[in-house]
Order: structure tokens, then sequence, then C-alpha cells
């Protein structure tokens, strides 16, 4: 509790020194931040009961993101990590995890459906063409279900101009970098327009054999009907293909950090994903919306998957489309209150099989794996469907002027029929497979808020969330060493939450959340000691925290933001069986219990902190000094070993050499510092591995508006 207390002190005396500079003069802070996420509408932040970080257009140009976490690290709490290209994991209220408690949407509709959660869920959105981004922190409003827990990143595609505009990025960089992003946008008509954005990005990393590319394509194509119905028609497609990068241990990492374990296709993954959508939104009297945004989705990948090269290589291939429909119907009373409802489906059949890769057929010259033969032999081949039924409730009242109380609750009713397509065959106890089967699960998640305005220029909430999510479809019917995945539970989160945001002075901005959240039922993948993973219900686990982000005026010239958080996060009664046939002492069902414990690698802390430079005597130039870091963790349950945490430093600038013509650079890891973006160890075992951030890198663009 030590750290935790300090961290809070500190963030106490940092808002009593900022209040004390209040009479400073400066340009006026708005509250009025516009998020769309909670309510799947435009409304001000200040109407909201929740924590949400808002990134907008210029915020997102300003940092020209090579990766999702240069730009959502700029938000209170948020920890997206590094893997190479653009995979990363996430760390929201949570620990650094590939576990399915975040929610990623683009324009409101999930990118995946909830059963197939991918943690590199990120590269399939593009991330430097958006118009704004949304972080809801902690679990979502009744209109999101399965998976809202963590938190919800919400991309919102670029909109479509009233004049006609096109714009062009190019950009070099260190390790080969490329990139050309291409945007045009039109009206058609009085009643319509359109907008296209391109992403072409090319690199081959500072790691050895880590190539990574990727295509994306977005088009948006608004419409209106008469002053009551319009329509926002959406299409995204983006593919991407990369290397497979490896961990390395601590000699390799502080010594020759360009090394990578994986070379040829070893680790490597092929991504397609399709999205059409079309909000329909329709106002049948002042007082009243009502939306239906119908959505397709088709993603199909074939990927070995890195973490198991060591233990039970494969190549598998995933195939699913989704039909569904996302609806609400919205009332607005005269007293500022209002009441929604709504019925989400999504229906998804799916494709998987996985081709076994024997030890035999591995090639090896020293540790570095130089290539694979792919087996015939299938471990798993399989169709399930999965399809969700989810109606809702959230209501809204305006007590007094001051005072706005909300409700609600969302009721989840999730169906996967499974169907095993690969006859009998003789045990094989780490290709374990159920039988074919319909799973059912169903769940109740209530809602509560209250907003207090204290007064034109401060408010403060609460709020209590419950939320879950179902166990993935991966997890239910890809076994490995389980004998009973099929009878998984749903993770269960009990949130509580205040905040407290406005303006100091004329001059700054505040957002202050304290969170406590309760996990039960988490389900944790474990390799044990003969390298058997498996997958249960573990137990319960505790998160709580403070999160600040501050931005305002220093000078007409200089400006700041930052993002400060600290938690503690720490397991209840927390255990599971631990089996090792091949350890000097054989064990047996081995009870581990870590009641007590830090979680395993869960950042103490974290801060963002940007220091802007716009002179007004140099017309369209900007210079911005950012400086990251991330706290100590354990890097697994037991505590035994320990990453101290880093700090980088980054350096950005842009300049407006005409009208039309910006030229812009930037400098990541500016003093060259050594980090790791991802530190673990196994459960039992002293070998701790590390992820290697980037060493000092330089890029340059320049971008033509016209």
């Amino acid at each position: 509790m030590k750290h935790y207390s300090n961290a809070v002190l500190n963030l106490s005396l940092l808002m009593l020194a900022v209040h004390s500079h209040s009479s400073w003069a400066g340009s006026l802070y708005e509250l009025d931040k516009v998020v769309v996420t909670s309510t799947r509408e435009a409304r001000p932040l200040a109407d909201l009961a929740e924590s949400v970080g808002v990134l907008s257009q210029q915020e997102i140009e300003n940092i020209s993101p090579s990766h999702p976490s240069e730009v959502l690290n700029r938000s209170a709490g948020v920890y997206i990590n590094n893997l190479g290209g653009e995979g990363h994991m996430t760390a929201i209220r949570q620990p650094i995890t590939t576990s399915a408690v975040y929610l990623f949407l683009e324009d409101g509709v999930p990118t995946r459906p909830s059963g197939f959660f991918n943690h590199n869920g990120l590269y399939e959105v593009n991330i430097p063409q958006s118009e704004r981004l949304e972080v809801t922190k902690g679990p979502g409003s009744a209109l999101y279900g399965s998976g809202a827990m963590g938190g919800i990143i919400n991309s919102i595609s670029a909109k479509v101009s009233e004049q006609a505009t096109s714009k062009v990025d190019v950009e070099t960089g260190s390790h080969d970098w490329q990139r050309v992003l291409l945007s045009s946008s039109r009206p058609l008509s009085a009643h319509s327009g359109v907008g296209i954005q391109a992403n072409f990005t090319k690199n081959s990393s500072f790691r050895d054999d880590a190539d990574y590319q990727r295509k994306n394509l977005n088009m948006r194509f608004n419409y209106r009907l008469g002053t009551n119905i319009s329509a926002k028609n959406t299409l995204s497609f983006t593919e991407v293909e990369q290397s497979g990068v490896s961990s390395l241990e601590y000699d390799d990492y502080k010594n020759d950090a360009t090394k990578n374990k994986y070379q040829a296709d070893v680790g490597a993954r092929n991504i397609e994903a399709l999205r059409v959508s079309s909000e329909i939104n329709i106002i049948p009297q002042p007082s009243d919306l009502i939306s239906l945004t119908p959505f397709y989705r088709h993603n199909q990948s074939s990927m070995m998957p890195s973490w198991m090269v060591s233990y039970d290589a494969n190549v598998r291939d995933t195939k699913f489309e989704s039909f569904g429909l996302l609806s609400k119907w919205r009332r607005q009373f005269d007293d500022g209150g209002q009441i929604i409802s709504g019925l989400d489906i999504d229906h998804t059949p799916s494709r998987f099989q996985e081709f076994a890769v024997a030890r035999g057929d591995i090639n090896r010259a020293g540790d570095i794996i130089t290539g694979f033969n792919k087996s015939d032999d299938l471990n798993y081949k399989y169709k399930a469907t999965q399809t969700s039924v989810s109606p809702y409730l959230h209501l809204e009242n305006q007590v007094t002027p001051n005072i706005r109380l909300s409700a609600g609750m969302r009721y989840d009713l999730f169906r996967v029929n499974y169907r095993d397509q690969l006859a009998a065959a003789p045990v094989d106890t780490k290709h374990l497979r159920p039988e074919s089967q319909t799973v059912n699960y169903s769940h109740l998640s209530p809602k509560a808020s209250i907003l207090y305005r204290l007064d034109a220029r401060h408010d403060a909430y609460a709020n209590y969330r419950h939320a879950f999510r179902a166990p993935s479809v991966g997890k239910l019917f890809r076994s490995g060493g389980n004998t009973n995945t099929a009878e998984l539970k749903p993770v269960n989160t009990d949130s509580v939450e205040l905040g407290l945001r406005g303006l100091i002075g004329a001059l700054m901005s505040y957002e202050l959340a304290v969170y406590y959240m309760e996990k039960s039922n988490d389900i944790v993948s474990v390799i044990n000691g003969d390298n058997d993973r498996v997958s249960l219900n573990a137990g319960r686990s505790i998160h709580q925290g403070i999160e600040l982000g501050l931005s305002g005026d220093l000078s007409r010239d200089l400006s700041f933001s930052s993002a400060l958080s600290v938690s503690e996060q720490t397991y209840g009664k927390f255990e599971y069986l631990y089996n090792c046939f091949s350890c000097e002492t054989r064990v047996v069902n081995q009870l581990l219990n870590f009641d007590g414990n830090y979680v395993g690698k869960a950042p103490d802390s974290l801060a963002n902190i940007a220091l802007r430079y716009e002179p007004l005597r140099v017309y369209g130039l900007m210079v911005e000094l950012e400086v990251e870091h991330v706290g100590a963790y354990y890097t697994d349950e037991t505590n035994t070993n320990k990453y101290s945490g880093h700090q980088i430093v980054n350096l950005r600038s842009h300049y407006q050499l005409s009208r039309d013509l910006q030229v812009y650079g930037r400098v990541q890891n500016l003093a060259d510092e050594r980090y790791s973006t991802y530190t673990s160890n196994k459960v039992g075992s002293d070998k701790i591995e590390y992820r290697p951030g980037a060493p000092l890198s330089l890029f340059a663009g320049l971008r033509f508006s016209f």
C-alpha cells in the first residue's frame, strides 16, 4: 500500500499547486468536449458520469502515430505496449494482458464479435486517419455488453467535409519506415457527400526479420432524406502482414536487442478484415430518435502463434462472418431527462483449423528458429456459430438543475453451436477436443450513476457498473490440455468510480477519477511444467487507482498536457492447480495460491507529459517534447521477479511552409534508452523474457493539402 498512498499524496499536492496558479490569464478551456461512445450519440462530456479520454483529429495529426500506443497513451490510465509492427497488448485499469477485457469499436460498431477478441485488434483500425479517438475507462454503459470491462476504445472515422478537400502524407524514417496516407472528401449534392482514406505502410523494424506492412481503405458516404432521416454508411478494409517477433533473455536484451529468434515465417500472421455498416437515424418527432445500424464483418487470418512456438508449434486458420444490428430508441423529455432502449443482435458463423508442426519439422541454427514445415495433420478443425441477443435500457433524470441521475441494465444472451469436424482419433493429451455441443450464457448487468454540477466550471460524479465477459470461442473449444474448457464460467466485474472535472481559472482543465474494481472468475491461461497450456477460472482480483488528466497554457507560446495515474492491483482468493512431471521433483496437482500478491504485469504508475512550443512570431511552427513513464511491475503471480519500469523521451515538430504544404518530423526515444515493452516469466521459472523497445528512431514527412 505504501507506493499507492505516496502517489495519492503526490497527485493531491499537484492539484493544490495548480489551483494556486488559477489567477493566470489565458484562453478558456471548455468542458464541452463531445463524446459519442456512451450513448451512441453526440453528448457533451460534462453530461456524462464517467471517465472518457478524447483525442482530437488535430492531436492525432500532430503525433502522426506509427503505432496506436503513441496516441492512446496520452489518456490518463492507459498503456498500450508495442510488440512489433502494430502488435500490442492493453492495460486500462487492468494488467498488461491479452485477455478479452476490452471492447474495440469503429464508429460505435464492435470491430469483432465478443467471442473472437484479439489483443492486437487495433491494427484492424486506421488509427492515424481517425477523426477522433474516445477511450472510456472502466466498464461501459448499458449500451455495451460482453468485453466492455477494462475499457472501450472507439475510433471515429473522418467526417465528410462541406467543401472538396484532399490531403496526402508521405513519410520516411528509420528501419525502412515508409508510409503514404491519402484522404479525400467532397459533397456530392446538397444532401450527400463522400470521403475516402487510404493507408499504405511498410516497415522492416529494428529487429531482424521483423517486416511489417499494412493496407487500409476507409470509405464513408453520408446522405440525408429530408430533415428527419439521415444515414452514415461506412466501409473499412484492412490487410496486415506481420512477421513473428520473439522475446529475448536478459543478455540478448541488453547486448543484442536487434536479435530475433523467429525468422522466415515463424510466428508470422496475415490478417484480412472487412467491415460494412449503415447508421440510419430517424427523427419521427423533435423529442425522439430511432437509430438502426445493420453491419457485416468478414475476417480471416492465418498465423503461427508466436507464444506457442517453444512448446506446441502450430499454424492456424480462422475465418468468420458476422451479420448484426445495433438498434436504439431515444426520447428526450422537457425537463432534460431521457430514456434509451434498444436491442443488439450479432450472428457469427466461424471456422477454425489448426495444423500441427512437429518438433522435428522445426529448423534451428543455435537458438534461432530459421523455418518450419507445416504438417498435414490437424490438431483441431471445427465450426462454431455464435449468436448474441442483447436488450438494454438506459434512463436519465434531471432531478434538479444541478443533479442528474442515470440507471440502466443490459441482458446478454449468448448461444454457441460448436461442431467438431475431425474423426475420432487416439487421445492426444496436448490437444483434447470437446464433443460437439451447444453452450449457452445469459447475464444481467446493472449500471447506475449520479452527476452533480458544482458550478458552471466544475462537475462531480459517481457511478457503479457491473460488467461481464463470456469465454471466447477459442477458450471454450481449443481445449489444449484441459478436459473441461466448455465448462468455463463468465468473468464478472463490479466497479465503483468517483470523478471530478472542470476548469482552473481561465487557463487549465482537469479530469480526476478514483476507481475500485473487483473481478471474479477470471480466466487465466497457464503453461504448466510440462509445457501444456491450460485455461481455467482462477478466482478474484482487486484493481484500484487514481487517474489525473491536466492540460493548459503556461504562456502565450507554451502549453502542456499530462496524463498521470497510479494503481494497486492485487489478488484476492486466486489459485489454481499446477502440474510438473518433468521437474526434478515430480509435482502433481499442487495448489498455487496467490492471495494478497500483486497482480503480475500491472504497472504501479503511468505518466505522459507533453510540453508544446508554438511561437506566435513564427506562424505554423510547433515543437513538442514528450516524456513517457511506465512504472514497475512484477513479472508473474509469485512476485519473485520485478521489472523496474522505464522512461523515454520523444520530440516532434512541424512547420507550415505554405497554406498547402507542411513538413513534420519526430524523434522517438531521443535518449536511446534500452527498455522493455513487456517483461514476463512463466510461473515457477526464473527465466525472464523481455520485449525490447525501439532505439532512437527518426521520421520525417510532408503533408500536402489541396
